[in-house]
This record gives structure tokens, C-alpha cells and sequence, in this order.
């Protein structure tokens, strides 16, 4: 985490909490802790990582951006 100040280390993770907030954990009640990390890991592994786009990855999903790149670097 940054120093008292600079937030720019902590952008980051603040968006994605964000997101994550407003996309599942707000839209949910869950009965035990446990309902409520597995809701997160799927949330995380199989929508967030696999389908959602993101801006910064020229709106590609995270999974595809990677099989991209490990394309380029196959061709070179």
C-alpha cells in the first residue's frame, strides 16, 4: 500500500473492489462465510478473469489478452 497521500499504488485493487462490490456482493445476502467465498472465487475465476472486458486490455477479457500475447510471442 502507498504512503499517506500517493493512492496511485492502490488504484488498482479499489477499482476492482469496487466492481466487485457493485457486481456481486451487493446484490447478494449470504448465509455463512462460506457461501459467501465461494460467490467470490466464482465471481473472481469464472466471470471477472474469463468473460468480463477491461479497458486497460483493449477491451479483451483478461484470459484472451494473455492467449494473444502468447500468440506474438510464438510468431516472433
Amino acid at each position: 500500500m502507498s504512503r499517506r497521500g500517493n493512492c496511485h499504488d492502490n488504484a488498482i485493487a479499489e477499482s476492482f473492489l469496487q466492481l466487485l462490490k457493485r457486481e456481486r456482493i451487493k446484490r447478494r445476502i449470504y448465509s455463512t462465510r462460506g457461501d459467501a467465498k465461494s460467490d467470490i472465487f466464482d465471481y473472481i475465476e469464472m466471470f471477472y478473469n474469463s468473460k468480463r472486458k477491461h479497458g486497460s486490455n483493449n477491451l479483451l477479457s483478461p484470459v484472451e489478452y494473455e492467449s494473444r500475447y502468447q500468440e506474438q510471442l510464438r510468431s516472433v
